[in-house]
């Protein structure tokens, strides 16, 4: 491996731009050896000023690259499966950004080719286990001190949602973070889920189910509840509450800059999941090129990745039957048995 770690970057829109300038400026032991998309003037705007870096319009044109030795992806979901399976037949690991493939058939299919390789490539890009806040969580969860959780309160809202966003959306791309950080932060599955809707709100674009309220069950006996709103029109705001036998923990809280003027005060609020998970982002990338440099595989897995498409369909199907719906998983290869969640 070389000095810097080369690495191509897959996707250079809003995310994936994002991860180049953190490559090139943002972490140590890296760099932006090629950069792809399909749109070839956003890839170059995204690559500007970036000595030796390529640019291709074709994902795996980038993978054969000069200097390459690593992917991240940052494209689309549905172009996640294609893109991991070819980097898995040149032996290069993978950090994706979630969902590591939409589809839970797609999904199993990426964790059945790493599996017959016989070791981890891939990190699946759930970057909440990154966050100083829920780090000390899991913390506190793991060491006992108050007790065996009971229920986690999970908020997620977004100022807006962008064009196209659909209903199903709600769940398996917003909520698919919080069906990871329950499975993470409890060290237990999602068995079931059910789909509660109140009536659309008027920030909600037309025919957009908007919030919704999502309750999961676990098979450690614990409930989730996510109240997802993606039009909330005021700020990005994440949260987290666990409530335990003998007390409760909550990540989340607005702690930011105050701000006094004109005789009112009131907290910062983010505006963007860049800003509010920023430096989750640096410790998720970083923590990779180190690991990759060592030549092992550290994070969220491509089970953790597949189990969350699992659990987000079966949201989507209760959302869409208003029905309580079982989150149905194959069974674990022997390549995750030792990785816990």
């Amino acid at each position: 491996m070389s000095e810097l770690l080369g690495v191509a970057v897959l996707g250079a829109g809003h995310m994936g731009a994002d991860h180049v300038r953190r490559l090139d400026r943002g972490v140590s032991g890296a760099r932006v050896a090629a950069v792809a998309d399909p749109d070839t003037a956003r890839a170059k705007e995204a690559a500007a000023g970036i000595d030796g870096v390529t640019v291709h319009a074709d994902a795996e044109a980038a993978l054969d690259a000069p200097g390459v030795e690593a992917v991240l992806i940052a494209s689309p979901g549905p172009a996640h499966e294609e893109a991991l399976l070819a980097a898995f037949a040149r032996g290069l690991p993978v950090l994706c950004e979630k969902p590591m493939v939409p589809d839970s058939e797609g999904a199993l299919r990426v964790v059945e080719a790493e599996a017959r390789g016989g070791r981890r490539l891939a990190q699946v890009g759930f970057m909440r286990r990154y966050d100083a806040e829920y780090r000390r969580l899991k913390r506190v969860l793991d060491d006992g001190r108050l007790g065996r959780p009971l229920m986690l309160h999970c908020v997620h809202r977004n100022v807006s949602s962008p064009p196209g966003f659909t209903s199903a959306m709600l769940i398996d791309s917003s909520v698919s973070h919080e069906i990871d950080a329950a499975r993470w932060l409890l060290g237990q599955e999602l068995t079931a889920v059910t789909v509660l809707r109140p009536r659309p709100s008027g920030g909600a674009p037309q025919g957009l189910l908007d919030p919704q309220f999502v309750l999961f069950e676990t098979d450690g006996g614990a409930l989730v509840d996510v109240e997802i709103f993606v039009n909330c029109g005021f700020g990005y705001q994440v949260r987290c509450e666990a409530v335990c036998e003998h007390g409760s923990a909550r990540a989340g809280e607005d702690h930011g800059l105050l701000l006094t003027t004109a005789g009112t005060a009131g907290a910062e609020v983010p505006q963007d999941y860049l800003v509010r998970f920023a430096d989750a982002y640096d410790r998720e990338v970083q923590a990779w090129v180190d690991a990759t440099r060592q030549g092992r595989a550290t994070g969220p897995t491509a089970w953790d990745g597949y189990a969350a498409s699992a659990a987000a369909e079966a949201g989507v199907r209760a959302l869409e039957r208003g029905l309580r719906t079982p989150v149905e998983l194959a069974p674990r290869p022997a390549l995750y048995t030792d990785t816990g969640r």
